[in-house]
């Protein structure tokens, strides 16, 4: 049987075109008119003042907490449910991270755990540089909550928007209690975002730095190109790093989000049809939606409950592989992994080892129950009917498979 991918590119005659224009001018280094072309496009498309665009969402993170100041001993407060590019910069700057675990509701970070970690930051006399919170698996954290907390206390928020090019939040105005629909990482100080070749939206690697703040933006940028100054020769003031963009990436990022919306519509149909399939199956449950998200379902997530569905998420996971199809665990969270230890007297955190960098953890539960049920399916913009009802047929063979 072919092989079905978990979220395999999509690339049309547009990306082809792109290119080919790309390299008929000659612009191959990370300099052109395609970035600049990607990042007014990206920002038009987002809302977001300003956009730069460079190697990969790591980088743009790597920027982001530089631009604000990051450095050696401060702390940063971050989701532990996460991709490890989301807080492996805060080690980068020679910062701390205090994990946040997860709501059951959102699975994003808990608001109410970020309130109570500020709060007592706040009476020891050190607040964290910055708050990074993740929009899981395309879904929007709930902004409005955590940019108000954290505005209480002053310290900036910098949305990890990796997984959400084109997801919504719905902000809604207190004063007239109407409701707008905004773009990811929109409101925040600063946004990021990656275009990996698993992401809805790829130039095969890269990311970008989005912020309403030019200052920022304008340092970022700075940062990006080795921090050269404004000479006929080359001049360093400090040190920068080589994170620009390729113009041949952006040729295809620029392609790709032209067809964007209607990607996102495929990834509904996908998530519909899972929902559909497999959402009232004693012992599933689909990842849960936000009343404030307009999600992007990037990927289409389930929880297995082996005592109720007979199976667990290992089973399922390799029943799917035997017949050529990729499936994968959610997130482990960043606490649990070898490259943290925590700090602290519990007993289910990561230990230290020779390469570990020391860390925080605030909850712990909600995260690590649904690391061990959770499993991501194929979602990919290309699928059809028969390879989806493919995947189904073999998850719900695996039913009672234990009992």
């Amino acid at each position: 049987m072919d092989r079905i991918y978990l979220s395999p590119p999509n690339i049309s005659n547009e990306e082809f075109n792109s290119v080919k224009k790309a390299l008929d001018s000659n612009y191959v280094a990370p300099v052109g008119p395609q970035v600049n072309q990607f990042e007014r496009e990206f920002s038009e498309y987002t809302g977001v003042k300003n956009c730069l665009a460079v190697s990969s969402g790591t980088a743009a993170m790597h920027l982001a907490l530089r631009a604000i100041g990051c450095k050696p001993n401060d702390e940063v407060i971050a989701s532990t449910l996460t991709f490890i590019g989301s807080v492996s910069p805060v080690t980068f700057l020679g910062s701390k991270p205090i994990f946040i675990d997860s709501d059951y509701t959102t699975w994003n970070m808990d608001p109410a755990l970020l309130e109570e970690t500020l709060y007592n930051s706040f009476k020891r006399g050190k607040l964290p540089k910055a708050v990074v919170p993740t929009d899981l698996y395309g879904q929007c954290c709930d902004y409005k909550r955590i940019f108000e907390i954290c505005e209480n206390y002053k310290v900036p928020v910098i949305v990890d928007s990796a997984e959400a090019d084109g997801a919504k939040y719905r902000w809604n105005n207190n004063h007239n209690n109407k409701t707008r629909s905004i773009h990811s990482g929109k409101n925040a100080r600063i946004a990021i975002y990656s275009f990996n070749g698993n992401k809805i939206l790829t130039t095969s690697g890269g990311g970008m730095l989005a912020s309403d703040d030019k200052k920022i933006l304008d340092y970022a940028r700075y940062l990006s190109q080795q921090a050269r100054e404004g000479l006929p020769h080359y001049e360093h003031m400090e040190i920068g790093y080589n994170y620009r963009m390729s113009n041949i990436l952006a040729a295809i990022g620029s392609a790709q989000l032209k067809n964007l919306d209607c990607r996102l519509s495929k990834k509904r149909e996908i998530y519909n049809y899972y929902k559909k399939a497999l959402g009232d199956i004693q012992g599933i449950e689909i990842m849960p939606k936000a009343a404030y998200s307009i999600p992007n379902h990037w990927l289409t997530v389930i929880l297995l409950s082996p005592d109720k569905f007979g199976a667990d998420r290992e089973v399922v996971r390799i029943a799917l592989k035997k017949e050529n199809i990729e499936s994968r665990p959610i997130w482990k969270p960043m606490h649990l992994q070898p490259a943290f230890f925590i700090q602290s007297k519990m007993t289910n955190g990561a230990p230290k080892t020779p390469n570990s960098f020391p860390a925080e953890i605030v909850g712990c539960r909600v995260s690590e129950d649904i690391f061990l049920s959770g499993l991501c399916l194929p979602s990919g913009t290309s699928m059809n009917k028969t390879e989806l009802d493919r995947v189904i047929d073999i998850i719900l063979n695996c039913q009672n498979l234990h009992k």
